[in-house]
């Protein structure tokens, strides 16, 4: 049980009433009623949550709201969009009549919340018609007069440039924002003023080439790769890349990174572009095919008759795009913005049926699903003995050296303190006939590794950028929460060990999609010492470890034959 003003942050989930039970006897109390037209909610959900002195939160789906159908308001033109300033009204009604039962912080954040919609609804592409987006900006200014609070400051960032925009009634700055990629002028440090005027004149410049660039033909030639926001040549988009050019050669590949020195790193051979220079516009704006495993920059438009390859880097345990919707783990995320972004997906590419189903629910879009098997494991499934030395080799692993992977996942709450005191302790325990290699996440990177002077050798993989190689080396997984265990899964011969001391809560916080337990892929400890004893036993390969582990396999990797990247390339290019 709390109250709003202890769990502010309850305004940031969808202020339905349809995901809401609310006591009659209560309700009748407020003096609210439904507003007329669209977003008639609002005007009884907010003064609920404000006025209640009991709330409760029911962690489990149970609505299901079909955001893109037919005659929906989040997805039709109408001048009914208008509507929504008269509920804001009536919610500011209603904080007025109960004035001081309202604290002052709480008023702030329900302002900032109507403004951010009132301007989420501006910026959606197709909602408000263009005869009345004028009216529609000039209402949403006098709603920022009207109800600004006292004391009120803007928020930092891009948010903050848009709200200014509107509370000086300045449309055509708000537009030219959008159209300078926000200005991203929100510098640090001095010069802060030169800095800014700077990144403007660029951002500027950037914008009008590009524009420029659209109006060329399309390449129907040309491909651009790109995976984990331009690290560099990896993940599915790499093998993808890899079997286009054995079977569709008359499509040149390019690649973006993020700067010279991610270029260099790039396999011989491998076209590439730095990130924001002419040739990277060009080829954005020019190329039919564009596959990534995470979103491209939302500057970039969707061209008629492109091919959006969306090939995502992982099997979801833990809850995803709208399925965070509510829970702390989201933070500020943009969920009109990602909507935006998988409206541009062609293609979505799934490696298991668990996963088909959780993304087509949390991403929604009229995409095709290709559930084929991740690409990137295609290496994995193909993979011999040799492979394996190679990795081992190229890794520096002492020959004889028995080799654990160890990959959690990045946890609220987990301190590189307590990591480190993990790692040591299981360094000791298994002793020098291990070497473990460390692969932290990437929310984590420079976390470094302790210096044990017994026991395991401990070396630092995060920076190799072939995870697939470190799959390759070790002998066995131990994770917690990471989607590698779904890959590792590949490999039907080495076994998976779970460490998870803090399952409930994490479950409790993250959201999960199954309950990973109940049908662990091997062996489950929650200490270090347990973990250990597994390890060195031998109970990580037993008979119910391996039968675990098989089931999981079944389950997860069904499309994993090798020919995953085949089979993607074979339906998106043309094939010669």
């Amino acid at each position: 049980m709390f109250t709003l003003a202890e769990k502010p942050q309850l305004l940031n989930m969808i202020m339905s009433v349809w995901n809401k039970v609310v006591r009659r006897e209560y309700l009748l109390t407020l003096g609210v009623e439904f507003g007329d037209g669209y977003y008639e909610d609002i005007s009884v959900t907010y003064p609920l949550l404000l006025a209640a002195q009991r709330i409760s939160y029911l962690d489990r789906p149970c609505y299901y709201y079909r955001r893109e159908r037919e005659g929906a308001i989040t997805h039709s033109s109408s001048p009914k969009h208008l509507d929504a300033f008269g509920q804001y009204d009536r919610i500011f009604d209603f904080i007025d009549a109960h004035e001081g039962g309202t604290s002052p912080g709480l008023r702030r954040r329900v302002f900032d919340r109507t403004v951010l919609h009132g301007v989420t609804v501006y910026r959606t592409p197709g909602l408000v018609p263009g005869g009345l987006r004028r009216e529609f900006f000039n209402r949403l200014t006098g709603h920022f007069r009207d109800h600004r609070p006292d004391g009120y400051s803007f928020p930092g960032g891009v948010r903050g440039l848009q709200y200014r925009c509107v509370a000086r009634g300045a449309r055509g700055a708000f537009h030219r924002m959008d159209d300078v990629n926000r200005l991203r002028t929100v510098a640090r440090g001095v010069p802060a003023r030169g800095r800014r005027a700077v990144r403007g004149l660029l951002g500027i410049a950037r914008r009008g080439v590009y524009q420029a660039f659209l109006r060329l033909p399309m390449n129907e030639n040309l491909a651009v790769y790109a995976a984990y926001w331009y690290r560099g040549y990896a993940c599915s988009p790499a093998a993808v890349y890899g079997k286009a050019r054995e079977l569709a050669p008359s499509v040149r590949g390019v690649w973006v990174v993020a700067d010279k020195a991610a270029g260099a790193a790039l396999p011989e051979g491998v076209d590439w572009v730095v990130a924001n220079t002419l040739a990277y516009l060009r080829v954005m704006a020019t190329a039919k095919y564009l596959v990534n495993n995470v979103n491209f920059p939302h500057t970039m438009t969707k061209r008629p008759g492109s091919v959006h390859v969306q090939t995502q880097h992982g099997t979801p345990l833990k809850h995803m795009g709208l399925d965070l919707k509510g829970r702390p783990s989201a933070g500020d995320m943009d969920f009109e913005r990602l909507l935006e972004h998988v409206g541009r997906w062609d293609y979505l590419v799934t490696p298991n049926p668990h996963t088909t189903t959780a993304f087509t629910g949390a991403y929604p879009g009229r995409y095709e699903v290709l559930e084929t098997g991740y690409p990137r494991n295609d290496r994995l499934a193909a993979a011999t003995a040799r492979d394996r030395e190679t990795a081992r080799a190229a890794l520096g692993v002492h020959e004889g050296s028995r080799v654990l992977l160890w990959a959690p996942t990045h946890r609220d709450g987990a301190t590189p303190s307590r990591r480190t005191e993990e790692l040591t302790a299981l360094a000791r325990e298994l002793g020098d006939a291990y070497t473990l290699l460390v692969r932290h996440h990437y929310l984590e990177a420079g976390a470094g590794i302790p210096p044990v002077d017994q026991g395991a050798r401990i070396l630092d993989v995060s920076g190799r950028p072939s995870v697939e190689e470190l799959c390759l080396a070790a002998d066995l997984l131990v994770t917690d929460y990471s989607s590698l265990m779904f890959d590792f899964a590949v490999l039907d011969d080495r076994p998976i060990a779970l460490y998870v001391p803090d399952w409930e809560r994490y479950r409790r916080e993250r959201g999960v999609y199954f309950d990973l337990l109940a049908a662990p892929p091997g062996v489950v400890a929650t200490t270090v010492p347990e973990l250990a004893h597994a390890i060195s036993s031998g109970r990580t390969g037993e008979a119910e470890a391996t039968r675990l582990r098989r089931a999981f396999r079944e389950r997860f990797c069904p499309h994993d034959d090798g020919r995953a990247s085949e089979r993607v390339v074979r339906r998106v290019f043309p094939v010669a």
